[in-house]
């Protein structure tokens, strides 16, 4: 693996696993509202044809989707999708797919629409970093066809993922179920690579990653961030001086570098801790604290409890318990 490679570096910190749940096919008009999601789920949709409009209740904010959008909400916030007609939505029938996912159709003879639902599941603590540090709403488009260099972009990748999803979830072939899951932990990486190559992300940790200056010192923390890092070291890295890095890593991300450090070294803490056979100084020590009480005054700030109590509740199977603090 590369060490400017962030993503896997991230992906091997944190465990996300997926699942598709529904596929939607429907004519005009319909309507369908999902609830908040669960503090360690993502939910996501896939526009395999048509369009959609997804509107956030809270915001009272609305946007389109079309054919080959992709849109994950990090946050789980409760949405609402539509066909955008504001007629009462056609009643919809409902059948569970060998695969285990469900079929839910209507009877609509308006504009079509082919959507696949489902939801990603991360590992306790690990859903603060996605809530701290992505967006809560990330759509990225899947488009078919070749970049510059003759090979696909991410958005290439994703029309060929999402195209197979669609077959998958069409057949009765066996592992269809285990197939899909597999798929879909495979949308969140590419989606986040598509995100991170594009140029429309605005704020959080893919504007920092597609950010051809800050980029460095992003894929430098996550390739070591046990290391002392100082942030000259890191402004070094960009090519800044000290005080033109802080500013534009706070514009950019919403947080400092030592918050994301401290958040890296607290993810990996987690999982270390875990493991029976490792005392929590070894952790300490392992994560970049010299000082065992700082790592645990630090833990507990971040993770809304001590390492023993963390400790103590993952060998106990409670993570899904965890208290967090933003």
């Amino acid at each position: 693996m590369s060490n400017d490679d962030w993503l896997s570096h991230l992906l091997q910190i944190i465990t996300i696993t997926g699942r598709l749940e529904v596929r939607c096919v429907y004519g005009a008009p319909w309507r369908i509202v999902w609830d908040q999601a669960a503090p360690n789920e993502i939910p996501y949709h896939v526009i395999v044809q048509g369009r959609a409009i997804i509107e956030d209740p809270e915001t009272r904010t609305a946007q389109e989707l079309v054919s080959g959008d992709i849109v994950l909400l990090p946050h789980g916030a409760k949405h609402v999708l539509h066909d955008g007609s504001g007629q009462k939505p056609i009643r919809t029938h409902e059948c569970v797919a060998p695969a285990g996912w469900t079929l839910s159709e209507n009877d609509g003879k308006g504009e079509q629409l082919d959507l696949m639902c489902g939801r990603f599941f991360i590992e306790p603590p690990h859903d603060r970093l996605i809530r701290n540090y992505l967006p809560a709403n990330l759509v990225t488009r899947a488009r078919n066809g070749l970049g510059e260099d003759g090979t696909g972009s991410a958005s290439n990748e994703l029309a060929s993922l999402v195209k197979l999803m669609r077959t998958e979830s069409a057949g009765d072939r066996a592992g269809g179920r285990a197939v899909l899951n597999a798929l879909s932990s495979v949308l969140f990486a590419l989606v986040m690579r598509a995100a991170s190559e594009g140029d429309s992300t605005q704020e959080g940790l893919l504007a920092l990653a597609g950010h051809p200056r800050l980029a460095p010192a992003i894929a430098a923390m996550f390739a070591d961030p046990t290391r002392a890092w100082k942030l000259p070291d890191l402004a070094d890295l960009c090519g800044m001086s000290r005080a033109t890095f802080m500013r534009h890593f706070q514009e950019r991300l919403g947080r400092s570098a030592l918050d994301l450090l401290t958040d890296l070294r607290m993810s990996l803490a987690a999982n270390e801790l875990k493991k029976p056979a490792i005392s929590t100084e070894a952790v300490a020590e392992t994560v970049g604290y010299q000082s065992v009480s700082a790592f645990r005054r630090v833990f507990a700030e971040r993770m809304g409890m001590t390492p023993a109590d963390w400790r103590r509740l993952a060998h106990n199977g409670g993570q899904s318990g965890v208290a967090q603090n933003p």
